[in-house]
């Protein structure tokens, strides 16, 4: 098939390129700069020059693929505007990347006990609130002609597929740890994230491609450790004795800024991946995150 995907240059659309590319399909992909370009091409991906505020040229490549993918930003409502609008009436795929911190609680650090799946219902904070209606927005469009479809993954982890090799909160901990000779956390470090490895991930988007309903929803987990938890492995993988050490909000907000330090390093985001086993059959089998940066990938990240 003929596919559009934005974000080739990221860490889950370049992952699933590859992936899709190795399975026999044709993907195109949005690139900033003639840089990039050449980058893409390398790996067999055709590549698209525009941003996501090219309307005109999202437009008319989705029009030119079957199926169009979203991986580039999850908050970004004219993109998503455009490529529904390419999409309607013609019966074709659109898959959406969210995330899971739009069932994320503010917690400076501490545990909350939510847990959520895909039936769960849930009031988003004030900086997701948007983020949940933009999916809700795409969802609804299964009555126009299309077949939308939402994954939501949790946090990621593993060596990625395509150019960029690595997601954000685990190199994010890891290079704050080598810089400051202890891994640290904000506040105590007991609040908990699911998480899913980028290999699992790639495969649910290619069970969704394949028999997803329209109006599906998905969220992607195959476990979940705390923040503590997350440091401690750094510091015993990087041979640092001691514990973990906290940080208080003006100090990850300096090292994270204010807006990631209170929604993503400082939050709850505990969600279960009910539907996609159930419906789709998927079966994650990637070693867990804490193995993973004992070792995998992260022994040997810059």
């Amino acid at each position: 098939m003929k596919v559009f995907c934005t974000g080739v240059t990221g860490y889950i659309g370049g992952s699933l390129a590859a992936a899709l590319i190795a399975a026999g399909h044709e993907v195109s992909g949005l690139v900033r700069s003639t840089a990039m370009a050449d980058k893409v091409r390398a790996l067999g991906i055709v590549p698209v020059t525009g941003t996501l505020d090219d309307t005109g040229i999202l437009e008319d490549a989705a029009e030119g693929a079957e199926v169009v993918v979203n991986a580039a930003n999850a908050d970004h409502e004219a993109a998503a505007w455009a490529l529904l609008r390419a999409l309607e009436g013609s019966g074709k795929t659109f898959i959406h990347t969210s995330g899971s911190s739009i069932v994320g609680t503010q917690s400076a650090g501490h545990a909350v006990g939510d847990i959520y799946d895909e039936e769960t219902p849930f009031t988003p904070s004030p900086a997701r609130a948007a983020r949940v209606a933009l999916n809700k927005f795409i969802l609804a469009h299964k009555s126009k002609g299309l077949r939308p479809i939402v994954i939501c993954p949790s946090l990621i982890y593993g060596l990625g597929l395509g150019i960029k090799e690595h997601s954000m909160q685990v190199p994010w901990l890891l290079d704050l740890a080598r810089k400051q000779g202890a891994a640290k956390h904000y506040g105590p470090g007991e609040n908990i994230w699911s998480n899913v490895h980028i290999g699992d991930l790639v495969k649910l988007y290619g069970l969704a491609l394949e028999s997803a309903p329209a109006g599906a929803f998905y969220y992607a987990e195959n476990g979940e450790n705390s923040m503590k938890e997350i440091c401690e492995a750094i510091n015993a993988m990087l041979g640092f004795d001691g514990a973990s050490k906290p940080m208080s909000l003006e100090e990850a907000s300096k090292v994270w800024g204010a807006g990631a330090a209170q929604n993503t390093m400082g939050s709850n985001s505990r969600v279960r991946a009910v539907r996609a086993r159930a419906e789709l059959g998927w079966n994650p089998i990637a070693r867990p995150l804490l193995d993973e940066i004992e070792h995998g990938c992260y022994r040997m990240a810059p």
